[in-house]
């Protein structure tokens, strides 16, 4: 558990770290469970039926969340995006959703709330949540071709059930929608084409992500990274693009738009282009506790001081010294020495959330 600090920090808005960077994002994963056993995020091999998931009882409570993430928006914190594992599987995902939404900027401004999920529940949970106040939604698909989706999330589920779910969301307003493609050469990357050419013209953004580190399950090999200039460029051969400003200097995907005016894709490079240098992301784990880095080793149990009766003044203090001290970077540092005594020590996407 963090220590309660010596010295008070009270929130300003104004929170930088040791790089003068700001915190203005917080991801949060709900569950660490999956429906889906993807290959690069939860190989059955290790996620199989005897997996020791986390008790219920040591997830953070609706209520608990909403109080760690009104702290959060008082350091300055203006998106939150719920994760997982698959949040959907969330019972009463609404009901959270309906309480982040109440909570403002400093200076009055709505948040803006997301959500990254697999897609396959997305049809039927659409509407409610919208209605509970939810902005947009980000929907993780791999290939279009249903005999490789299906050997891709290993878990018998079709590329047009999460055709669907889209078009679901689309129709309750979840916008801009966007869809995240992980490319594995020698696996998926024929799919590029495909992907590009069907939400083309649609209003979903297309973004494609190169195949990163994270954990230490997935058995990643740099061999099986596709340059991200290597996927603009088989797109611009059929698709003329024209390079697109970013809408803020955080923004982690390059943008291209169709020359056409048919829509934009946008590429995730992590691998061969670290964007470390203007990372504002926190990360909040199921039960609790405060990851820096997607590439992180350790957390900051906050759980536990929330559970100790520690006061909002505590916490928030507390936060605001972790982040002071916050010097992450990985992408930048990968391949050196200090990168890879790290690297045997990852954290799991699937329990902290892409």
């Amino acid at each position: 558990m963090p220590a309660v600090p010596a010295v008070t920090l009270a929130p300003t808005g104004a929170l930088a770290d040791t790089l003068a960077r700001p915190l203005r994002d917080l991801r949060i994963s709900v569950t660490d469970r999956c429906n889906f056993r993807c290959v690069y995020c939860m190989p059955r091999a290790v996620f199989d039926k005897d997996y020791p998931f986390l008790p219920h009882a040591a997830l953070l409570s609706f209520e608990e969340i909403e109080r760690l993430a009104r702290l959060f928006v008082a350091h300055g914190v203006e998106k939150i995006r719920l994760t997982g594992g698959e949040p959907l599987l969330r019972k009463n995902l609404e009901h959270l959703i309906e309480r982040l939404a109440t909570l403002t900027t400093p200076d009055g401004r709505p948040l803006d709330l997301t959500l990254t999920t697999n897609g396959s529940l997305l049809e039927r949970k659409a509407r409610a949540l919208k209605d509970a106040g939810l902005t947009r939604v980000t929907v993780s698909l791999d290939a279009l071709d249903d005999a490789l989706f299906q050997r891709m999330n290993d878990a018998g589920y079709s590329a047009s059930n999460v055709l669907d779910g889209i078009a679901a969301a689309q129709a309750a307003g979840l916008a801009p929608l966007k869809v995240n493609m992980v490319v594995k050469r020698g696996t998926n990357d024929g799919e590029i084409l495909p992907m590009a050419r069907h939400f083309k013209g649609s209003g979903v953004v297309l973004r494609f992500i190169e195949y990163m580190d994270v954990g230490t399950s997935n058995g990643w090999n740099m061999a099986e990274v596709l340059p991200s200039a290597e996927v603009v460029a088989r797109v611009a051969e059929h698709f003329p693009l024209v390079p697109l400003e970013a809408h803020s200097a955080a923004e982690t995907a390059q943008r291209w738009g169709y020359a056409d005016g048919g829509g934009e894709i946008g590429v995730i490079s992590s691998v061969t282009r670290a964007f470390c240098g203007a990372c504002t992301r926190a990360r909040l784990s199921t039960e609790g506790k405060l990851y820096l880095c997607l590439f992180a080793s350790a957390g900051h149990d906050l759980r536990a001081m929330l559970r100790s009766g520690a006061t909002d003044a505590d916490i928030a203090s507390a936060i605001a010294h972790i982040w002071q001290a916050r010097d992450d970077r990985y992408s930048q540092l990968r391949g050196s020495a200090a990168a890879q005594e790290l690297g045997a020590h990852r954290v799991e996407m699937s329990y902290i959330g892409g």
